[in-house]
């Protein structure tokens, strides 16, 4: 018996001494970053855009429009984050970045917009008179731009350690504009730094629509996005870099003017639409971000991964069936109505990142988010993908103020197929 016992207490040792060996070439191998910017301001400025429809004459501008990228790579793993001062940027303009950047696996390029509603039309929108609202040649310059900021990133890489953080971010930041406290607080921040302790790059994800100014008011801008990553830069040192996540319907900058009610029955108030408020707004979000940051603990040498999965979306909406078959961007897509989008799960040490391609309301975020298994959860909004909102079957033209929300979605389907597959690639 006592054979038998030392006999299982080999073999468990054993079992353990060669899992350590496994994880040791993965835990032990040095983590790597670097991260770059390039404008992508239009010179001259162009009509901006704040989604389908007419764009507006451009006559000012107030920051600039910038690609930020950051890299990360770890052994034979690496993965670039890209963000776009953009109102969104499709996955056939990404799949153009991705191919001038031969040095990073294509399905490692992760690609967002910050949803700025404050710039050019990067989607060539039909308008509804045989042409298009994009201007072919700026959407060749951004993603020449965009690709320039990866590639400089790449060629900055240098040893690193992270700091990651999670929490509540306070202040008048963002608010649900169809029901003003149905909105997720959460703010996740991403540190590097080398070994000095210089900061690399900071990463910030939270919800909310770059819309303060907003399209009427004729100004290019990256919205409160350029305040809140000046700041954070000056604060800080290196490349800020911003990340939306799940704001969709309608959750939007607090620029509301509070002593001004518009209905005060159905809840709505008249904003605030000046570049003060942008600032307000930006820096405030850039000092939460700090806060959350300052006490996290370092970690060093985390492990990467970076996953994917693709999905088929039916595409149930005219409107945007339309976009897609008339757009001279040719957006791939099927006989059958259908268009196919991919979605990243990425992980490094204890954070967890996962894609949405497009805008999905706060409670399949809140959904995603609980069913994430990392104590630090970033949904990384309108990335790989940016076509319209998504939502779930049972939200679908459910109230009367989702009626836009359902009008611009690809189908009722959108979320569930989203969600379902989001999940198997989390298991």
């Amino acid at each position: 018996m006592i054979r038998s016992a030392l006999s299982v207490t080999y073999r468990v040792l054993f079992f353990l001494a060669v899992s350590v060996m496994t994880c040791l070439p993965l835990c032990g191998q040095e983590l790597q970053a670097g991260a770059a910017k390039r404008i992508i301001t239009p010179d001259p400025l162009i009509p901006i855009s704040g989604g389908l429809g007419p764009t507006a004459p451009a006559n000012s501008k107030r920051g600039e429009l910038m690609a930020r990228a950051m890299v990360l790579r770890q052994g034979n793993t690496t993965v670039a984050f890209l963000a776009l001062d953009l109102l969104g940027f499709p996955s056939v303009l990404a799949d153009r970045v991705r191919a001038q950047v031969p040095q990073i696996p294509a399905d490692n390029i992760l690609i967002g917009s910050t949803h700025t509603h404050s710039a050019p039309d990067c989607y060539a929108f039909p308008d509804g008179q045989g042409g298009h609202t994009g201007d072919l040649k700026y959407i060749d310059f951004v993603c020449q731009q965009a690709a320039q900021a990866i590639q400089a990133a790449y060629a900055e890489l240098e040893p690193a350690h992270m700091k990651s953080a999670t929490g509540q971010a306070e202040g008048r930041i963002a608010y649900n504009y169809y029901a003003p406290d149905l909105y997720d607080r959460g703010l996740a921040v991403l540190q590097l730094a080398d070994s000095s302790g210089s900061v690399i790059g900071t990463l910030v994800n939270y919800a909310v629509h770059p819309e303060v100014l907003g399209a009427g008011q004729g100004i290019v801008s990256p919205d409160l996005i350029g305040p809140l990553c000046d700041k954070l830069e000056k604060d800080a040192g290196g490349i800020a870099i911003f990340f939306n996540g799940a704001q969709g319907g309608m959750v939007t900058a607090d620029n509301r003017d509070l002593d001004r009610p518009q209905d005060s029955v159905r809840g709505y108030w008249h904003d605030k639409r000046t570049w003060d408020e942008c600032i307000r707004i930006g820096e405030t979000l850039a000092s939460e971000s700090l806060r959350l940051i300052q006490s996290a603990q370092t970690q060093t040498g985390p492990a990467l991964r970076c996953q994917s999965v693709n999905i088929t979306f039916p595409v149930d909406n005219d409107t945007l069936w339309q976009v897609i078959q008339a757009s001279p961007l040719k957006y791939p897509h099927n006989a059958d109505r259908t268009i196919q989008s991919r979605v990243n799960l990425v992980t490094i040490g204890d954070t967890q990142m996962l894609t949405i391609p497009g805008e999905a309301l706060p409670n399949i975020g809140f959904y995603l988010k609980r069913k994430m298994h990392s104590p630090n959860k970033m949904l990384l909004g309108l990335t790989n993908d940016a076509f319209g909102y998504i939502l779930t079957e049972v939200d679908f033209n459910s109230f009367k103020r989702y009626e836009y929300i359902s009008r611009t979605s690809l189908g009722e389907k959108t979320g569930t197929l989203l969600i379902d597959a989001s999940l198997k690639l989390m298991k």
